[in-house]
């Protein structure tokens, strides 16, 4: 998924963001800002995916404050809501494979530049699919061997544990997370950090600190694993705008909120509606 005009506005909001997350000195902060600025306008293009333009802005931010992770609070505070909702809202739902997803849906209302009281809000909404292809899931399960389970949010892991249990009872499943910081997206320290890495099983890294998935600069494990995998559960925009824009048909699946118009407007759905979504 190519980038629009409405992208160009978010990824400004995002430069302010990190920036401000990065660092308290407001001397630093202008600098920086600058520069992450100019990097915006030097790379934005109709015809690149805005993931690629964010990971561009984050390792301007990263370098110039040495601060590796920005967003590591907001990822902590991620983690603990979503320890005090999951017991909440898991009591609505079965093991039922349907049920399970919808779980891991759910886990997507994490956002970072959403408000912890409206993604609470969101979460504890009943989950009703706008595109539901569940059912076509369920049978190309039944002939997979190996699955990549495409990780988001740090708060979301969680969420996603249902799923990865009943996943890894029909497949080899895993579980791939970022290789370094970008966003509030999940590395295999918060998975440590929130001791879960028993539960959830064996992990892979995509080898780039890039919202989504950036194959030009992937690592070679990835790209094995990606070549050979019979099915991809990607979750979040971010995978759904760098996968789209690959020769991948029949194998991939897209569990996501849809949270910005662009994404919404190319799925064909709502601004805030629930996608699992064959490709």
């Amino acid at each position: 998924m190519k980038a629009t005009p409405k992208c160009r506005p978010c990824l400004q909001r995002l430069a302010y963001q990190a920036v401000e997350l990065a660092t308290c000195d407001r001397d630093i902060r202008k600098a920086v800002l600058a520069k992450a600025l100019q990097v915006l306008d030097e790379q934005f293009s109709y015809q690149q995916v805005s993931i690629i333009v964010a990971a561009s802005v984050h390792k301007i931010v990263r370098e110039c404050t040495a601060n590796y992770d920005p967003y590591r609070e907001m990822k902590a505070r991620e983690i603990m809501m979503a320890r005090e909702l999951l017991p909440i809202v898991s009591r609505r739902y079965g093991y039922e494979l349907s049920d399970c997803i919808k779980l891991a849906a759910l886990g997507n209302a994490v956002d970072f530049f959403r408000d912890l009281e409206a993604i609470k809000a969101d979460i504890m909404r009943p989950l009703k699919f706008i595109i539901n292809d569940t059912d076509r899931f369920a049978e190309a399960l039944k002939k997979a061997h190996s699955i990549l389970f495409l990780g988001d949010n740090a708060g979301e892991m969680l969420f996603d544990l249902p799923l990865l249990r009943l996943l890894r009872q029909a497949a080899h499943v895993s579980y791939v997370v970022k290789s370094s910081p970008v966003q509030d997206d999940t590395t295999y320290e918060e998975i440590c950090a929130a001791g879960l890495e028993s539960e959830i099983g064996h992990v892979i890294t995509t080898g780039t600190a890039t919202p989504g998935i950036d194959f030009s600069n992937a690592s070679v494990e990835f790209r094995r694993a990606f070549e050979s995998a019979d099915i991809f559960f990607a979750k979040g925009m971010g995978y759904y705008e760098s996968l789209t824009e690959l020769p991948v048909y029949g194998r991939v699946f897209y569990c996501l909120m849809a949270k910005c118009e662009p994404v919404a407007e190319s799925l064909g759905v709502p601004l805030l509606s629930y996608v699992m979504k064959h490709q």
